[in-house]
Parts: structure tokens; C-alpha cells; sequence
């Protein structure tokens, strides 16, 4: 399928923390003494994405006034994305450091994101009236809420004044067991901030997680698609009974084998139909990190560019599974 979308009549808005990835190139972190650094984080992630996709979108984060900094600035930039809004504060930038060859779930994952200057970030220390302006599409994801307490509250102020301004609004149900560690379970904060939502994507496990949805004890990678597809239907009929608001959701399917294999598929739900994507499948990957982050873009991009169903689900996942062949965190389209 070509890479093209309609042009958006909204100016998208993707609030969270920019990251730095430092990655092994071998299988221990000191083996050879060697790390490949990118930048990334989800939401900067979608950015760069839709920014390519030529839909306006603005970038907003805190981090500090540094060399390092002003570059990653600039490659957004470069992609098309306004960072005009970025907050500079702080003397610390988040990072994660990742050992495995090209993104392999199981492999270790190290975050380094306590007192970063986005982890910093205060209720009232953001001018959203002046953020806001010309706005009318705000884009989060569970991964804020799960760095502290003051940080979820950030979120739901900006979904306040999201939500009175009009905005549409989208979250993207990024799980991450050892983000969540300040005495709350994502699902004592998550369901307040969904009340705002309009567009969910994530899928049926962090779903469960973070919702309460059922979820069945047997599913696994050979669960056949047909019975993945059923629960989905079920589930998302239960969110859009606990979420009015929300008319569109999606869940993306990944699974693996070993190292170099992944199995791609998404299903679509509105609060009329379902629909479920062709399934990709490659056993010659580069770089899993951030084709969620990418299937994301393609969601926004296709439904706020008013695309059929059909196309949105198909638009989306094969922009998620085109980042597997792309390395660093940033798509390129």
C-alpha cells in the first residue's frame, strides 16, 4: 500500500517526555564498549511521524538547554514538526538504555527518567491557553501518567483545558510495569484521564491493565486472528459504555518468535462497526522500537483526515509495520 494521506484540516499536538536511546551493539553493555544513541520517546516519535505524513504538528516537552538538546531540536525540526513550544529547564534529559540488537521485547530495558526536567513539570507550570492556540488535536500516552503523581495531574489539566477548547483527543495505552513504581496501579489513574478521550489505541492486555477490560488467560502467540478480533469487538463495546466520549479505538497485535521475527495485524473499532487489517509478517527486521508509536501517527493521520474505516485500520498498521525496517526511534517516510 502506497504511503499517502488526504490533508488533515487539524493542527496536532503531541505533549510528552524526549528521550535519548543508548543501545548495545552487543550482548553486554561492556563487551565491546560500544552503544548506538538515537533520540526518541513515543510522543516525539508520533511527531516526527505525522509531521512527515505533512499533517501541522506541534511538539511540546521540557528538557534542558544543551548542545545535545538543540540538536534533537533541530532533526524534529528538520522533519517538519514545530518545537517552537518546547520547554527548556531543568539539567537533566530522560534516557533508556536497551540491550538487544533491534528492539527484541524480552530484552532488558533500563530507564533513567527520575528528576529529569520533564519529570520536573508542575501542575500550573504550563501556559496551556498559549499552547493551545490553534491547536485542535491534543495526543498523549499512558507513559506520562506513569512517571509521579504530579505528572498524571499535568495530564488531566491539560485534558480540562483540551476538552473546553473542543479538541479532539488521543491516548495511546503504552504499558510499562517498571514505569509505574510511585504506590499507584495504572488503573486507579488511568480511567479518570479516559473520560476526555476520543481516540484510544494501545491493545487488549494494557487494556486489561489499565481499564479493568476482560481478558482471556489462554491468549497467546497462537491464538488464531479470528478469536483476537472477537474479543476486541467485546472489549471495545465495554470501553465505549465506561467512556462515551470515545468513538474510535484500536489495537495493535505484535508477536515473535525469535530475534528477527514479527507478526503485525491491528483491528479498528467504532462505535457502528469493527474492522480488522491485513496481517504482515518479515523475518528480516531492523529495529522494533517505535512502530507503535508509528501505527499511532497513521491512526491520527487517517481519522483526522476523515478516511474510511477500512483505510484507516490498513493506513495505520502498515505504517507500524514499515518502522520495523527503519532504525532509531523516528520513522521516515
Amino acid at each position: 500500500m502506497t504511503i499517502h494521506c488526504t490533508m488533515s484540516n487539524h493542527r496536532i499536538l503531541c505533549f510528552g517526555e524526549l528521550l535519548i536511546r543508548l543501545q548495545s551493539t552487543s550482548k553486554g553493555f561492556f563487551e565491546q564498549n560500544n552503544l548506538n544513541v538515537y533520540p526518541g520517546g513515543s510522543e516525539a516519535n508520533v511527531a516526527a511521524a505525522l509531521a512527515q505524513l505533512k499533517i501541522p504538528t506541534c511538539y511540546v516537552t521540557a528538557m534542558p538547554r544543551n548542545s545535545m538538546t538543540l540538536e534533537i531540536q533541530q532533526i524534529l525540526t528538520d522533519y517538519g514538526v514545530d518545537t517552537s513550544q518546547i520547554l527548556f529547564q531543568g539539567d537533566r534529559l530522560g534516557s533508556y538504555m536497551l540491550l538487544s540488537a533491534n528492539g527484541l521485547s524480552n530484552g532488558e530495558v533500563i530507564y533513567d527518567r527520575k528528576y529529569s526536567s520533564f519529570s520536573q513539570i508542575q501542575v500550573g507550570s504550563i501556559d496551556w491557553e498559549t499552547i493551545f492556540d490553534n491547536i485542535t488535536w491534543f495526543h498523549f500516552t499512558a507513559l506520562t501518567p506513569a512517571l509521579n503523581p504530579t505528572l498524571a495531574e499535568v495530564c488531566l489539566e491539560a485534558l480540562k483545558f483540551a476538552s473546553k477548547k473542543g479538541m479532539k483527543i488521543s491516548v495511546d495505552l503504552n504499558y510499562r510495569s517498571k514505569l509505574w513504581q510511585y504506590g499507584k496501579e495504572p488503573i486507579e489513574v488511568m480511567p479518570e484521564l479516559l473520560k476526555y478521550v476520543d481516540v484510544i489505541m494501545g491493545n487488549i492486555w494494557a487494556a486489561n491493565k489499565m481499564l479493568g477490560t476482560k481478558i482471556e488467560a489462554h491468549f497467546d502467540n497462537n491464538t488464531p486472528k479470528e478469536e483476537y478480533f472477537a474479543h476486541a469487538k467485546k472489549i471495545s463495546k465495554e470501553i465505549f459504555d465506561n467512556y462515551p466520549r470515545c468513538k474510535h479505538i484500536a489495537n495493535t497485535f505484535r508477536f515473535m518468535e525469535d530475534v528477527n521475527h514479527n507478526l503485525f495485524y491491528a483491528t479498528y473499532h467504532t462505535t457502528s462497526d469493527h474492522f480488522v487489517s491485513t496481517t504482515y509478517e518479515t523475518r528480516s527486521l531492523i529495529d522494533r522500537i517505535g512502530s507503535g508509536d508509528a501505527f499511532m501517527a497513521g491512526l491520527i493521520a487517517a481519522i483526522s483526515s476523515d478516511q474510511p474505516e477500512q483505510h484507516v485500520i490498513d493506513f495505520a498498521t502498515k505504517i507500524g509495520f514499515d518502522k520495523l525496517f527503519v532504525k532509531g526511534d523516528f520513522i521516515k517516510l
